[in-house]
């Protein structure tokens, strides 16, 4: 007869859950320090961290309605529409932003419009009152777009991203809605994430009339590579999958003239914007780096930026900025995570002063802590 095997757990003393552990006892002696002792160094990191956080110099600008506009004159922008926060005095003077819309022939790329095609341009103008020190960073920033959602973030496919060829059940199940075209054919790449991808175009910095007497504009330019994290960069591999078994995603025909050919064949690992946009929001507003700058100091004075508007943001009831910002040790602009140090800080301090007036007003008599059950020798009975 064959020995049944033993399904008890071995005699150890983790498997037997006879470890060692240690309890606190919460006293006045150990919870008042210790919520003084909070206080004092929360409030003060706080603080520093609040400072640190309005050193970052930063321009929001909503050009949402830009692609409204009628006419070449240019439309001074109200101040719900734009936001300047710097650090110092002003050195020259600042004025509301300004854009107007143009017509253009070729994308910022130098790539021409397809023929009866219409491609829109915003012409944005803001002004810098101070120098500007490198690193910068440009991001878009959307909101009330919900990449949360649950279906919105289940809709891709891993394995294709990957570069690994999958079925049209596959593409189907994983990426629904955005899986196989009415031809059969998969999209590449597939769901309603990478669809969705926002696909407006920023030109270099253009610097106007710069001081010192140069007659010429100044140009700096942004860098768009080294703008995902490594780990995403990873993470994907162009498709293994021939040309005849893969489309375009709907909202991507237009780049690539509605098919995929040797030549123009997407590559996600290469293209740093779509690694950027499938790391997806916790919120439905949000800010996603474009680019950076890592050369000389911005002079201060007018700037130009061009923007072409391939995304329809209000289709999904939103607006979309374009923003402008230095960094610290903290990272960009954001007061949250001083003021929730500096709350807490003050909950503590505040708590401590509670306890110690009640415990000297209203003190309760402790017992023996010695003659805890756990402080007794084992066996013994008292």
């Amino acid at each position: 007869m064959a020995e049944t095997k033993s399904r008890k757990p071995a005699n150890t003393a983790f498997k037997q859950q006879r470890l060692k552990a240690w309890q606190p006892l919460l006293t006045p002696k150990t919870v008042l320090p210790t919520l003084f002792a909070a206080g004092i160094v929360f409030a003060p990191l706080g603080g520093l961290f609040l400072y640190e956080s309005d050193t970052v110099n930063e321009i929001v600008i909503d050009y949402t309605d830009c692609a409204k506009q009628t006419g070449t004159a240019a439309t001074v922008l109200g101040d719900n529409l734009f936001s300047y926060k710097f650090t110092s005095e002003n050195t020259t003077v600042i004025r509301a932003p300004s854009y107007r819309l143009v017509n253009a022939t070729t994308y910022l790329n130098q790539q021409p419009v397809a023929e009866g095609d219409t491609l829109q341009r915003c012409i944005i103008e803001f002004s810098i009152p101070m120098p500007l020190n490198s690193p910068i960073y440009l991001y878009y920033k959307m909101t009330n777009f919900y990449q949360n959602h649950r279906k919105y973030v289940k809709s891709l496919s891993y394995s294709q991203l990957h570069g690994e060829k999958i079925t049209p059940g596959e593409a189907t199940t994983s990426c629904s809605p955005m899986g196989v075209d009415p031809n059969g054919k998969i999209y590449y790449p597939c769901g309603l994430i990478a669809n969705s991808m926002f696909n407006d175009s920023f030109s270099a910095l253009t610097l106007l009339n710069p001081q010192g007497g140069s007659a010429n504009n100044i140009t700096y330019v942004f860098n768009e590579k080294g703008i995902a994290w490594p780990s995403d960069a990873s993470r994907f591999e162009k498709t293994s999958m021939s040309l005849d078994e893969i489309t375009p995603p709907t909202n991507w025909a237009k780049r690539f003239n509605n098919a995929y050919t040797a030549e123009n064949l997407f590559d996600p690992k290469e293209d740093e914007h779509f690694q950027v946009w499938m790391r997806t929001s916790w919120y439905p507003t949000f800010r996603k780096l474009y680019s950076h700058y890592e050369g000389e100091t911005l002079q201060a004075g007018t700037y130009s930026v061009q923007v072409d508007l391939n995304y329809d943001i209000t289709a999904y009831g939103g607006t979309k900025s374009i923003v402008l910002t230095g960094t610290s040790f903290l990272g960009d602009r954001n007061s949250f995570m001083g003021l929730a140090y500096i709350i807490m800080g003050c909950i503590c301090a505040f708590l401590g002063v509670v306890f110690l007036g009640w415990h000297f007003f209203k003190p309760r008599k402790l017992g023996d802590h010695d003659r805890l059950s756990w402080n007794q020798a084992s066996g013994a009975n008292r």
